[in-house]
Order: structure tokens, then C-alpha cells, then sequence
């Protein structure tokens, strides 16, 4: 059985990204670029599933540094699933992090909206007010 190898045009269909995402994810150092076949370059059909990997892993919120890290513990052949494990869970503290970030934000916005007469001119718009105030 011969190994299918496919352009980096197929290769990209294969595994929903666009060819400059592979090449994104070459110069990152995520994917190896392969040599040049006959005149361009031909990826192995295993490439699409390390794509897609690297697409879900991102579509869960690791970053490409984090990436980098999952896919070299998939790579060692002594790594445990606890490693991966601890890494979700920084994962998700991160994400509690952001999400109370976010909720002080939404907060703050209730309240200068909620004093906001919603008519008249800027010069009495408690909002541009509270963003000067805060500016000085």
C-alpha cells in the first residue's frame, strides 16, 4: 500500500483550512514543510490529521505556543494524559480569569449606561463624561 500525498491546495481542503494557514502553521514551526516532489511541494496524508489538530485545539482557546506543547507531548511516548489534563485545566482557569475580566467590563458599561440620558448633546452625555474623567 502506497502512502498518498497530496498538494498543499488538497491538503488544505482536506483538513478545512486555507493554504496560507499551512503556511502559517509552517513558519510556526507546527508542521514540517515538506520537500519539493516534482516541481512543488507534496504533503503526506497524515498532515491533514496534525492540521486538524492544530485547529481544534485552537477552536477550544489553546494558543500556538500551548499547541506546540500538546502536539510535542503526542509526540513523546512517555508523556501522560495528566500532563494534557493539567494543561486544559490551566486552560480553564485562564478562562474563568477572562470571563470575570469581562464581567467588571460589562458592569462598568451598565453603569454609565444606566445614567445615561440617551438624548441631548455630547456636552451632556454622562457617558463621554465618565471616559473623560477617567482619561485625566
Amino acid at each position: 500500500m502506497t502512502m498518498q500525498h497530496l498538494t498543499i491546495g488538497r491538503a488544505a481542503a482536506k483538513a478545512g483550512v486555507s493554504v496560507e494557514t499551512i503556511r502559517f502553521y509552517e513558519r510556526r514551526g507546527l508542521i514540517e514543510q515538506p520537500p519539493k516532489g516534482e516541481g512543488y511541494r507534496v504533503y503526506p496524508t497524515e498532515m491533514v490529521a496534525r492540521i486538524r489538530f492544530i485547529r481544534q485545539a485552537q477552536q477550544i482557546g489553546f494558543s500556538l505556543r500551548e499547541v506546540q506543547e500538546l502536539l510535542s507531548l503526542r509526540a513523546d511516548p512517555t508523556a501522560d494524559c495528566a500532563d494534557v489534563r493539567r494543561q486544559a485545566a490551566q486552560k480553564i482557569e485562564e478562562v474563568d480569569r477572562k470571563i470575570a475580566d469581562l464581567q467588571r467590563v460589562r458592569a462598568a458599561l451598565e453603569t454609565v449606561v444606566s445614567v445615561c440620558p440617551g438624548k441631548g448633546g455630547l456636552t451632556d452625555c454622562t457617558i463621554m463624561a465618565a471616559l473623560e474623567d477617567g482619561a485625566r
